[in-house]
């Protein structure tokens, strides 16, 4: 039996070689016809942490690897655009003071 390939959004990278994958999809209402946002959790294995939340990824199907995760990660698709809004007003505050500032690679 093949298996399934699917593209999904990361929404959680917190746990080490460990990612909270989101499948959105759309369904119908049976009786009234009005489509509905739904989606599917998945736990997928990430070996090297390359993917990171708001990350756009490609997730294969596997035998189970832990009580949930089910998924590998395959490639990452397209990297997030989300802008860390704490680590900006850290980096203002201390040019500000006129203090030395540690740039991340």
């Amino acid at each position: 039996m093949p298996r399934r390939v699917e593209i999904g959004v990361v929404t959680g990278d917190k746990a080490a070689k460990t990612r909270r994958v989101e499948i959105p999809r759309m369904e119908k209402d049976p009786k009234y016809g009005k489509y509905l946002r739904r989606r599917t959790v998945c736990y997928v294995h990430d070996e090297n942490n390359e993917s990171h939340r708001g990350d756009t990824v490609e997730i294969v199907e596997s035998r189970p690897l832990s009580k949930l995760k089910r998924w590998k990660l395959v490639r990452v698709v397209s990297k997030s655009r989300l802008v860390d809004v704490a680590a900006l007003r850290a980096q203002a505050r201390a040019e500000a003071r006129g203090e030395a500032v540690a740039e991340e690679p």
